[in-house]
C-alpha cells in the first residue's frame, strides 16, 4: 500500500478465505505464537475478540489464554474462515469458549463486551475506519485492550501512523508500540 492510496478509502480488500492456507500454517507459531505474543494482554476468565479471525491461529491461541471461564468471539466475514475456527476448536476441545461471529463488511456487531480485543493484519482491509474503532471502543470494557497489528511489507510507517490517529481519534488511548515479528503494531486502552 503506497502512502499516495487514499486513507479511509470505500474500497474494500478482504483476503479470500482459500488464500489463508498460504500463511495459516504450523510455521506460523515460529513468527507468530500467539500465547507468547497475547499472554501479557489476557487473562484466565477474560472476554477476548479476534476480529477478522480468518482460520482462527489467534482465537485458538487466545481459547487457551481464556480457559474455561472466559470466552472468545471470533468475528469474521466469511463463512468459510469461521467454518473452519469451529474444526480447529473442536478438535482442540476448545469449541466451548469461542462464539463464532459473522460481521458484515460495514458493521462488526459485536454484542459482548470485551477485555482484549485484536485486530491482525486486517484494519488496513476495513472501509470505514472511524466506525470501525467506534464499534471497537463501544464493546471494549473500561480498561479494555485493543491490539492492533498492520503487515509491514503492505502497510507503511505513515499508513500505520493515520491508522492509530483515527483510532486515538475515536476514544482509544494509545498506551506501547509492541515488537511483533513482520509487523507495525501498537496497543490501546479504553480510558
Amino acid at each position: 500500500m503506497s502512502d499516495s492510496d487514499k486513507f479511509g478509502s470505500t474500497d474494500c480488500h478482504v483476503c479470500p478465505w482459500w488464500l489463508a492456507y498460504t500463511f495459516d500454517n504450523p510455521l506460523r507459531r515460529l513468527a507468530h505464537d500467539p500465547e507468547k505474543m497475547l499472554g501479557k494482554f489476557i487473562k484466565e476468565g477474560d472476554t477476548a475478540v479476534d476480529i477478522g479471525c480468518g482460520m482462527g491461529h489467534f482465537s485458538i491461541g487466545m481459547a487457551k489464554l481464556v480457559g474455561e471461564m472466559g470466552r472468545v468471539v471470533s468475528a469474521d466475514l466469511q463463512e468459510e474462515m469461521l467454518e473452519r475456527v469451529r474444526s480447529r476448536a473442536l478438535k482442540q476441545g476448545l469449541l466451548p469458549r469461542i462464539i463464532l461471529h459473522k460481521c458484515s463488511p460495514d458493521r462488526l456487531g459485536v454484542n459482548e463486551k470485551a477485555d482484549f480485543a485484536l485486530g491482525f493484519w486486517m484494519v488496513h482491509e476495513v472501509r470505514d475506519k472511524e466506525s470501525f474503532f467506534n464499534e471497537v471502543v463501544a464493546f471494549l470494557k473500561p480498561g479494555g485492550r485493543f491490539l492492533i497489528a498492520e503487515p509491514r511489507i503492505h502497510v507503511t510507517e505513515s499508513y500505520f501512523r493515520k491508522l492509530a490517529d483515527t483510532a486515538a481519534q475515536s476514544g482509544l488511548k494509545p498506551d506501547s508500540e509492541e515488537k511483533i515479528n513482520l509487523s507495525r503494531a501498537i496497543i490501546f486502552i479504553k480510558p
